[in-house]
């Protein structure tokens, strides 16, 4: 007889007794199956035992001792040892942070398995039952999800707002908004799910808006969602006065990318009395102001100005990177066009004017050709980055505030790719409220993280540390003489134990 490893289809290893008699082999004994190295090596262990008493020969230990450790480790179960470190890394964070204020043991660990395991509400299930010993049916998640609904939106605002303020310092004077658009599998459309532009590249499934905002380094403060077919420009107002009245922000200094700069927006900004920053499309500006940018030829990192009327003023800068970046898409642009041409695949019926589109013309009723004196003229434009603004702050400022515009759009990043918050599967309104409730407070649990491992120089990324949890275990196992109970944490990796330590110093 002998041990045997068997890989199966699923992923998963068999650790097995194999007997071998007139050439036959069969199984005398499923020791177990797991999935992780750990678990193997534990269950080779157990194979090993089993397999000297089978075979009817004396165990090697000879010592009390060793003879105490054989009889703990023969009272071991799959269960005994199980996966702990989503709980003791993100569950740390969510109740320093002060969700633990909720109350509610399934928000929490819905919350922690869309950190550790951001998948399916079927695999959370799963993940419930190998590592938290919770036993539930999807019909169990779908109910809380439909009691849940918006009720704790509010509550976990105001949670991440007070965490936001205190750790800039109790200070939140600049505000960060932008929008996104998460899309959904299934094709029919209601109240809230609508097909419009999709950020995506999704047009033809339906979608909804999640306007969110954060204060400087991205930290949230609070988000609302909108139908799929609204225009986002006619969210900015209504958004941030429904989040100045709930936080009772002073009239904070409001910075927006260019796709929510309309004439209206910029008018009902100074009505409110709000101070701004907007990206600036500088090719929509009027002729005379588009010819003394040109006019002037700045150096890599070099500003300039131009005054306009209520006190508001164009900021423009140029780099040399942004302009070589800005070439290179074009010319990509260009070659898309060039090679849909060429395949006769670009149709008058379904030219726009977006993106690089813009360089085609119409000869006749049916030639297309690329419009190459436009392509070529675009070159000017290249590098050159406009700001608005009716701020007093000096026009350095002015740009470093909107370059912290990246941390929200990180933030929707790593919502769409770490966090998978799309696409959404539910179809009722309250389940994708309360699905995006819980996006929203994984991700400040997320954003928590990885300002402490910057704070401690650690070289782990956030993606990283999470990974790290999946195998952070602990053993439970009965004492043979006094019969006491007791945990313990595995020992850990190197990494590991970084993380850990952090953890445990800052929380």
């Amino acid at each position: 007889m002998f041990v045997r490893k068997l890989k199966n289809r699923s992923g998963s290893t068999s650790v097995q007794i194999i007997s071998k008699a007139n050439g036959k082999y069969s199984v005398v004994k499923t020791i177990g199956t797991v999935s992780d190295e750990q678990s193997i090596q534990r269950l080779l262990f157990l194979a090993r035992q089993e397999l000297e008493r089978l075979s009817g020969q004396k165990w090697l230990f000879v010592s009390q001792t060793d003879t105490l450790v054989e009889h703990v480790f023969e009272s071991l179960r799959n269960a005994s040892i199980k996966t702990v470190g989503p709980e003791i890394i993100f569950g740390k964070i969510y109740d320093h942070i002060g969700f633990g204020a909720i109350g509610e043991d399934l928000f929490r660990h819905l919350v922690i398995a869309r950190l550790a395991f951001p998948l399916s509400k079927l695999k959370t299930i799963e993940y419930l039952y190998r590592y938290q010993g919770v036993s539930l049916d999807v019909d169990a998640i779908y109910r809380f999800l439909d009691k849940l609904n918006n009720k704790l939106k509010e509550q976990v605002e105001q949670i991440a707002f007070a965490h936001t303020q205190k750790v800039l310092g109790g200070n939140v004077s600049v505000v960060f908004y932008d929008m996104t658009t998460l899309y959904f599998e299934a094709s029919d459309e209601d109240d809230l799910r609508k097909t419009g532009f999709s950020k995506d590249g999704k047009h033809q499934c339906p979608q909804i808006y999640l306007g969110l905002l954060v204060g400087i380094g991205g930290y949230a403060i609070g988000y609302d969602i909108f139908e799929g077919s609204i225009y986002e420009g006619h969210t900015l107002i209504p958004f941030l006065e429904k989040m100045a009245a709930k936080f009772d922000l002073e009239r904070p200094v409001v910075v927006a990318d260019a796709g929510l700069l309309s004439n209206d927006n910029v008018k009902a900004l100074e009505e409110k009395g709000y101070k701004y920053i907007l990206g600036a499309r500088l090719k929509n500006e009027p002729e005379k102001i588009k010819k003394k940018i040109l006019q002037r030829k700045l150096s890599d990192g070099e500003m300039m100005r131009i005054d306009k009327p209520n006190n508001t003023r164009l900021v423009i800068a140029y780099a040399i990177n942004r302009a070589t970046k800005d070439e290179q898409n074009r010319k990509r642009g260009l070659q898309r066009l060039e090679r849909q041409i060429k395949a006769g695949k670009l149709t008058k019926s379904n030219i726009n004017n977006k993106g690089y589109n813009k360089y085609l013309k119409l000869q006749g009723e049916v030639t297309i050709e690329i419009d190459y004196d436009k392509f070529n003229s675009d070159k000017a434009w290249d590098g050159l980055k406009g700001y608005i603004t009716n701020t007093h702050l000096t026009d350095k400022q002015v740009i470093e505030h909107y370059k912290n515009l990246w941390h929200i759009e990180k933030a929707f990043r790593m919502s769409k790719t770490d966090l998978r918050i799309r696409p959404i599967y539910h179809r009722l309104q309250r389940r994708i409220e309360a699905h995006i409730c819980i996006s929203f407070t994984a991700y400040c649990i997320y954003k928590e993280l990885e300002r402490v491992l910057y704070k401690e120089r650690s070289v782990l990324s956030v993606k990283k540390a999470a990974e790290l949890t999946h195998s952070m275990y602990e053993i439970t196992y009965t004492l043979p003489e006094s019969k006491h109970t007791k945990s313990n944490l595995l020992k850990m990796d190197e990494e590991q134990a970084e993380l850990y330590q952090i953890i445990q110093k800052n929380f």
